[in-house]
């Protein structure tokens, strides 16, 4: 049985390494300590990125070749020109009378920032700060859900926001992702990918939104398979011979680098 708190973690990790989760009864269970420390040793290995939280407050384990989550604040300046660029080309699309929806994630912020002189749009959003963004937009009309906030990403998340998603019907939604692989469109936080789900089936079209960077990349939430979506806007286009291409093959594809369309409408 571990002594202090850096042997008890190492303990934890390798029992992550050998089954993938653990709960917080199994933490309590195996390592002989309360709900709160279990709590705190699982926030420091997740500050730490060796674990991913889950919902009902466990950990995965932080296989390689996962994206790890990085806070809003971090990658908000990472690629600005792209995700300004993607974010102009997805607010082309939107139409006078339209009912939108957009998710969290550094590039519907951008979106949200291009529609704020736009008239007679509604949005939806689980984001609180696209929804302050958008608050003195006197011509929008801002549906914010309810939920409990991720500090991370300011989404909110969980049933409160799914009940008010299930009443409300969305023309084009928005989607940020983490990842875009043959595996489908995938993020990093389990209640993310819950909510963004919950989105698309009450949305006519759904649009991910994602810079080149994520292309090729898989996160450990699935949300959806690529042929769900109804297009995809990024930067610049994959080589048709990479893994992204072979990915993206037949999906309708925005470029904002050469302002083109390619693939298929879905």
């Amino acid at each position: 049985m571990a002594r202090n708190k850096s042997e008890r973690q190492e303990q934890v990790l390798a029992y992550l390494e050998r089954y993938g989760s653990i709960s917080l009864q199994e933490m309590t269970d195996n390592f002989d300590c309360s709900e709160a420390t279990a709590r705190r040793d699982l926030d420091d290995l997740e500050k730490a990125g060796k674990v991913i939280r889950t919902m009902g407050g466990g950990a995965t384990y932080a296989a390689s070749g996962l994206i790890r989550e990085v806070p809003f604040r971090e990658k908000q300046q990472a690629l600005y020109p792209e995700k300004e660029a993607i974010a102009a080309l997805a607010a082309s699309l939107v139409e006078e009378g339209d009912v939108i929806g957009l998710t969290g994630g550094t590039t519907t912020f951008l979106i949200a920032k291009a529609l704020k002189k736009r008239r007679n749009i509604t949005v939806v959003t689980n984001a609180v700060n696209i929804a302050m963004e958008l608050a003195d937009c006197e011509e929008l009309q801002i549906v914010l859900t309810g939920g409990v906030l991720r500090n991370r990403s300011f989404e909110l998340c969980g049933p409160l926001a799914e009940q008010t998603v299930k009443a409300l019907n969305i023309q084009k939604m928005f989607m940020g992702v983490d990842g875009v692989s043959e595996q489908g469109v995938s993020t990093y936080s389990e209640l993310e990918a819950n909510i963004a789900r919950l989105l698309m089936q009450r949305s006519k079209q759904t649009i991910a939104v994602f810079d080149h960077t994520k292309v090729g990349k898989t996160s450990l939430f699935h949300v959806s398979e690529l042929q769900e979506l109804h297009a995809c806007i990024t930067d610049k286009r994959p080589a048709e011979n990479s893994e992204g291409g072979a990915a993206l093959a037949g999906i309708k594809v925005y470029a904002a680098e050469d302002n083109s369309v390619s693939g298929e409408e879905r």
